[in-house]
């Protein structure tokens, strides 16, 4: 059913395209702009979620994401233990608080465990086993790709 929800959706843009020139808007929008999905986030996946490749969206969007962490920690791992690694409450390569205090560290502790488990359990089926996700649950995924990519982005120095 939901493949066929799938087809729907993207024969529905699809004539939404046609339907308007080139001078005219559609007022619907995109449901990446509905979620607010990160512009960086949206670069790596949109093409592919317009097409119907839900699950190889998520993929891509938390590709991105361990790319992102792997460039500013300096850390060659990837994945679960990158993650562990650059968010490290003791010397982290890559600080969410400046750590002055215990609710602090503790932020950056369950930051470092919310990372690494979106790659172990978001990631890292979709990169291993041939796994097909309905709509909503990608734009699920890439939701919880922007807010941690977001979060990357406000980080301290």
């Amino acid at each position: 059913m939901s493949e066929q929800f799938g087809l729907f959706e993207r024969i529905a843009r699809m004539s939404g395209e046609l339907a308007y020139g080139a001078d005219e808007q559609c007022d619907s929008s995109h449901p990446f702009d509905e979620r607010n999905i990160h512009p960086d986030i949206s670069k790596v996946s949109v093409k592919l979620f317009n097409n119907g490749h839900y699950s190889q969206a998520t993929f891509e969007a938390f590709k991105f994401l361990d790319l992102q962490v792997k460039k500013i920690s300096g850390i060659k791992d990837s994945g679960y233990k990158l993650m562990m690694a650059a968010f490290a409450e003791s010397n982290p390569k890559i600080r969410l608080t400046t750590l002055s205090n215990q609710s602090e560290i503790d932020e950056q502790v369950g930051f470092k465990f919310i990372f690494a488990g979106a790659m172990s359990a978001i990631r890292n089926p979709r990169g291993h086993d041939i796994t097909t996700d309905p709509i909503d649950r990608c734009l699920n995924h890439l939701s919880v790709a922007s807010v941690l990519l977001r979060r990357l982005e406000e980080r301290k120095p």
